[in-house]
């Protein structure tokens, strides 16, 4: 490598690490609690009425477990309150509530 392309090359290495430094020490200052000036997007999820949800779908709680992709039991503990959905399976629940169809719409479409 010629020596002008060995210092550009070795200057954008030493640019680039210094940024992915930075955005790490930047994070574990955020986790800490410490004010970074990142910005924060939070979004509630109502908590969802998982038996309104199935019974709307017309589905029983194997075939609405099923077409989301959980546990027959899971859906179960939903239902009787032992469980509560959490991140990813309530924002699916929050969606299905709004468009019951959205799950076999979407995986149709692909």
């Amino acid at each position: 490598m010629r020596p002008d392309r060995a210092n550009l090359w070795r200057r954008q290495i030493t640019k680039a690490y210094d940024s992915i430094r930075k955005g790490l020490e930047d994070a574990l200052a955020h986790a800490k609690g410490e004010k970074t000036g990142a910005r924060v997007h939070q979004i509630d999820v109502p908590e969802p009425d998982v038996t309104a949800i199935r019974t709307r779908s017309g589905l029983s709680q194997a075939e609405f477990a099923r077409s989301i992709g959980v546990a027959v039991g899971t859906v179960r503990g939903w239902e009787q309150g032992r469980r509560r959905p959490e991140g990813p399976a309530r924002v699916l629940l929050a969606l299905i509530e709004k468009r019951p169809s959205i799950v076999q719409e979407e995986l149709r479409a692909g």
